[in-house]
């Protein structure tokens, strides 16, 4: 019987365990997971000042603009390396909270307990100086669906094709991506009046488009519609290559480059 006893007890003591393990590992996902879908945006400030410049404002209202949506989660504030610690921990908690009132003063929407920081100069620097007097903000997306913002747009709108993705330096979209065309595929039968301009764009090369990636992207899109049954007449395409960034080529960062590398549709009709 005692034999038994501990039998029955170390099987049990393994299932906990083995159980312990997959627990652990679902909340390492959970977390994972929730980290990653957290984006940032960066603003750039001059010289020892606390106020966005015309074209740092510029581009922070282009991006209040797009992103109506977002819900701001944390603004953090840094400095380059010159100046005492305490004066560039207020620099950047100036910066941090210039643009919380900027985001506010939009309508922004904000999590309740927002993060608003100023870490100064004491979190570790990046070998260019500019790149340093910043804010990140950091948000997340509540996504609206396509067809629900194409049933708002104008002639001459524009709407890029978020979550597109495609094979280093090719045409073949990711798997990932399909539901995209999927989506677009379905708004294009929905709205048989509803005429586009597929439109590529490529970052980071400002020599040039040199393998017209901008192009091949684009009419891949387009053959996919044709493909499925949507008249070629409802369509065109065009590949811009890197000669209308949204941000300065090279780009400052991981985010302008995503900005940069896109495919948008233009609204040519749309009754």
């Amino acid at each position: 019987m005692l034999f038994f006893f501990f039998v029955l007890n170390f099987d049990k003591i393994r299932y906990v365990k083995k159980n312990m393990k997959k627990c652990l590992l679902l909340l390492l996902i959970s977390f994972v997971s929730k980290t990653f879908s957290q984006e940032k945006f960066s603003v750039y400030f001059d010289f020892d000042v606390h106020e966005v410049n015309r074209d740092s404002g510029q581009k922070l209202a282009d991006w209040i603009s797009k992103n109506k949506n977002a819900e701001i989660q944390k603004i953090y504030g840094y400095c380059d390396s010159v100046g005492s610690h305490s004066y560039n921990d207020k620099l950047a908690l100036h910066r941090a909270n210039f643009i919380e009132t900027a985001l506010r003063n939009s309508g922004m929407n904000m999590v309740e307990k927002l993060e608003v920081k100023g870490f100064g100069k004491r979190s570790e620097q990046l070998k260019d100086q500019a790149d340093n007097r910043r804010v990140d903000i950091y948000f997340q997306l509540k996504e609206e669906k396509m067809s629900s913002k194409i049933t708002q747009m104008k002639v001459g709108d524009k709407l890029r094709l978020k979550n597109l993705n495609f094979y280093n330096r090719s045409g073949v979209v990711l798997p990932k991506s399909e539901p995209v065309l999927v989506e677009l595929l379905e708004i294009m039968k929905q709205n048989p009046k509803l005429k586009i301009e597929i439109q590529g764009h490529i970052c980071c090369q400002p020599e040039g488009d040199r393998e017209d990636i901008s192009t091949l992207r684009c009419k891949t899109v387009y053959n996919y519609l044709i493909a499925n049954g949507i008249d070629k007449s409802r369509l065109s395409y065009k590949g811009f290559g890197s000669t209308m960034p949204l941000y300065p080529i090279p780009e400052r960062n991981e985010f302008e480059q995503d900005e940069n590398r896109r495919v948008e549709i233009q609204i040519l009709e749309n009754q």
